[in-house]
């Protein structure tokens, strides 16, 4: 049977839901599409897309690796969600530069962002340590 995977905190999970970086990626999805849906209409097949995409593969990847049977796959999802941020913050920086969306309104979210993917790279390299 696969051992509960670890939380930054090294308690024991039963669910990748309780996961503190699913809940705080799975937030910044949320936020992505609710922001989205505020870019002009020209845009659904380009940046609107790339960036809700981007968001889904974040969380998703998260999930998807706590479910899988070893530990290489697990954090190499979570490389994969990692790369995913990058992706994200380079989308969010390209909106914010279009006027899509505010540098006020941008901030919170380029923050959010940062801070997944430091609990992110935090959990690699604990994993990677066991």
């Amino acid at each position: 049977m696969k051992e509960p995977a670890l939380d930054i905190g090294n308690k024991p999970l039963q669910s990748f839901k309780e996961l503190i970086v699913w809940q705080k990626a799975y937030q910044f999805a949320l936020t992505v599409y609710k922001e989205t849906s505020e870019f002009p209409k020209n845009e659904i097949y380009g940046l609107t897309s790339q960036l809700r995409r981007c968001a889904v593969s974040i969380v998703s990847n998260i999930a998807e690796g706590y479910q899988r049977q070893h530990l290489g796959e697990y954090i190499q999802f979570l490389s994969i969600s990692l790369g995913s941020c990058a992706e994200a913050e380079t989308q969010l920086l390209l909106a914010q530069d279009l006027n899509y969306i505010s540098k006020d309104s941008n901030g919170p979210y380029l923050l959010l962002l940062k801070e997944i993917s430091r609990i992110l790279q935090t959990m690699i390299t604990k994993l990677r340590g066991r």
